[in-house]
């Protein structure tokens, strides 16, 4: 069974300190939970960060583009015509490999209209976001690691072995 030890307590120290720092420094705390869980639901490591981050980021620069259309068009039913664009392009997207993790798009559209079009602090937040993920991954397999007897090295050598006593 896997242990989960080592990134609990990586992410739980990291985000306390996160939420401190950035109330304290007016940043939208809320928004780099979102970029740090889609660094993990994105399979964690290089990967994990590149994927998350670049859907993320995709994903607020066609809300940023939804809204600039959505300010312009007053038909009836424009929202709705928008909202359908702006859903399909975020899942054909995918065909980019770096663009292929879906629910990212989709979060960093959402956390570009959760923050009221705050294009400049969400981007901010999402990158600080995805370092936070990162950090925590690496973190958490150095703790775990501790937490098991390893090093980064590998495992302890053996002692000496014993020999039986000659009876």
């Amino acid at each position: 069974m896997k242990s989960y030890l080592g990134v609990g307590v990586s992410v739980g120290v990291l985000a306390g300190l996160w939420t401190q720092v950035s109330v304290q420094l007016g940043l939208v705390t809320w928004v780099a939970f979102i970029a740090w869980a889609c660094y993990f639901a994105a399979g964690g490591g290089f990967t994990g960060f590149r994927k998350g981050l670049a859907a993320n980021l995709s994903g607020v620069v066609w809300g940023w583009l939804a809204s600039l259309l959505a300010a312009r068009l007053t038909f009836g039913g424009a929202l709705a015509v928008i909202v359908t664009v702006l859903a399909f392009v975020l899942c054909v997207q995918a065909a980019v490999s770096l663009l292929s993790f879906i629910p990212g798009a989709f979060a960093g559209t959402a956390v570009f209209f959760g923050t009221s079009f705050a294009f400049g602090p969400t981007v901010l937040a999402l990158v600080v976001g995805a370092c936070l993920g990162w950090a925590s991954g690496i973190l958490g397999k150095r703790i775990q690691k501790a937490v098991d007897g390893t090093s980064a090295a590998g495992p302890a050598e053996p002692a000496d072995p014993v020999t039986p006593a000659a009876a």
